[in-house]
C-alpha cells in the first residue's frame, strides 16, 4: 500500500496535527530532517506554539487552525501525521484516510483493538498507508539486544526485564493524566504502548497477561505506577514495569538466558538531544552514548560488581522510522510498524487493565 507518492526527486509534502510534546520535540524535527520529506503544515491553532515552529523552520512551513482544512487540501499533502491527544487519534485517522491521504499516528493507534483492527481494514480497503510511531523500536538498547539476540549471545531467553521509571512526585495534569477514559491517559496507554510493543516485537504473541497498576501520588487521577507481566507462546517471560513514582531507578533492560544476561541502565540519549534542539542532520555522532553507560553481558555476577564484559551500544536511530516511512510511500518498501502490530499490543493492554482490575491473569 502507497497511497500517493509524489512526483519523483521531489519531497514527499506533510503535515504534522498537533504541536505540542509529540509533535515538537520528536515528529517535527525527525520529518524535516529525512530526505524525502518536507514539513509542509503545521495544524495548531495555539499563537506561541505557531511561532515557536516558524522559528525553527522558516517561512516554509505553513499553518492550518483545525486538520478540517488538511483534507480541503488533500491533492497538495502527500501525508498525514498525528501527534494530537490519544482520544483524536480514530477519527482524525479515520478523517485522513477517507480523504485518501496515508496516516503516521503516534501510539497508542486507538484506545480498543477493536478500533485499531477497523482502522487497519479502512487503510487496507483504499489501498493506503497506516502507520504507528512507535520509535522505542529505534532506541539503542533494544537495538543491541536485537543484536546479542540474534548472534545467540544469551542462549534461550528465559525472562525478559524492561523498565520505563521515572520519578515525577507531583502530577503535572493535562490530558495525559486525566481520569476520564475517553481521554486515553495513563502510564498503562503512554509508556505501557512502548514496553509491550517492544517485549512483542522481540518474543512473539502473548499467551497471558497479569497486571497490577496503580495511582499513588495525591491528586492524581490514573495509573502512575504499573507492572505488566506477559507470558508469550513461545514461553518466554516478559516483565514490563512503567512508572513515574519510580525514587531509585532500576536497569532499563535486564534479559536473562540459558548461557548469560544482558542488564542495560540508563535512557537512549535521543529524546534529550531532541528536547535541547539537536537535530540528527547536524551531528555524525547521533543517537551515540558514552561508553561509560554500555551494558554488560555475562553470567554469575552482578554487573554493578564488575560481571561480564562491556557491550558496546549500537546507535539510537529514530530517523530511520521517517525514513522508512518515505520509502514505504515513494517505492512500496515495507511499513516500518503496521496498525495490525499497533492491534497486538493493544490486546495486551486491554487484558492487562482488565486482569488488574480483576486481580487474575487473562488470556488471550
Amino acid at each position: 500500500m502507497t497511497g500517493t507518492t509524489g512526483t519523483t526527486g521531489t519531497p514527499l509534502r506533510v503535515a504534522l496535527v498537533g504541536y505540542g510534546l509529540a509533535g515538537s520535540v520528536f515528529h517535527a524535527p525527525l520529518i524535516a530532517t529525512t530526505e524525502g520529506l518536507a514539513l509542509d503544515t503545521i495544524v495548531t491553532s495555539n499563537p506561541e506554539r505557531q511561532e515557536q515552529a516558524r522559528a525553527e523552520f522558516g517561512d516554509g512551513v505553513s499553518f492550518a487552525a483545525t486538520p478540517e482544512e488538511l483534507w480541503a487540501r488533500a491533492d497538495e499533502l502527500d501525508l498525514i501525521v498525528l501527534a494530537s491527544p490519544n482520544k483524536t487519534h480514530v477519527p482524525l485517522a479515520t478523517a485522513a484516510l477517507k480523504a485518501g491521504l496515508p496516516v503516521v499516528v503516534d501510539k497508542p493507534l486507538a484506545g480498543t483493538a477493536a478500533e485499531a483492527r477497523e482502522l487497519a481494514a479502512l487503510a487496507e480497503e483504499r489501498g493506503l498507508l497506516l502507520s504507528v510511531f512507535q520509535n522505542r523500536r529505534w532506541d539503542n538498547d533494544f537495538l543491541t539486544l536485537r543484536k546479542l539476540l540474534d548472534e545467540g549471545e544469551l542462549g534461550d531467553v528465559w525472562r525478559f526485564e524492561s523498565r520505563f521509571e521515572r520519578w515525577r512526585p507531583q502530577p503535572k495534569g493535562g490530558w495525559r493524566e486525566s481520569g476520564d477514559p475517553a481521554e486515553i491517559g495513563g502510564l498503562l496507554y503512554d509508556l505501557g504502548s512502548h514496553v509491550v510493543d517492544q517485549a512483542l516485537v522481540l518474543f512473539g504473541p502473548a499467551a497471558s497477561v497479569y497486571a497490577e497498576t496503580d495511582v499513588r501520588r495525591p491528586g492524581a487521577q490514573t495509573d502512575d505506577d504499573t507492572f505488566i507481566a506477559i507470558t508469550h507462546t513461545n514461553g518466554v517471560r516478559s516483565h514490563l514495569y512503567v512508572s513515574a513514582t519510580t525514587a531509585q531507578l532500576g536497569p532499563r533492560l535486564r534479559v536473562l538466558g540459558s548461557q548469560a544476561g544482558y542488564v542495560k541502565y540508563g535512557l537512549d540519549p535521543q529524546e534529550a538531544d531532541l528536547r535541547e534542539g539537536k537535530r540528527p542532520d547536524a551531528t555524525a555522532e547521533w543517537g551515540v552514548e558514552p561508553e561509560s553507560l554500555w551494558g554488560r553481558v555475562g553470567s554469575g555476577e552482578s554487573p554493578l560488581t564488575g560481571g561480564g564484559r562491556p557491550e558496546p551500544t549500537l546507535p539510537g536511530a529514530y530517523p530511520a522510522y521517517y525514513a522508512a516511512i518515505a520509502a514505504a510511500l515513494r517505492d512500496g518498501a515495507p511499513n516500518p510498524v503496521t496498525a495490525q502490530e499497533a492491534a497486538a499490543a493493544l490486546d495486551v493492554l486491554e487484558a492487562a487493565r482488565r486482569s488488574a482490575t480483576e486481580g487474575t491473569a487473562v488470556s488471550l
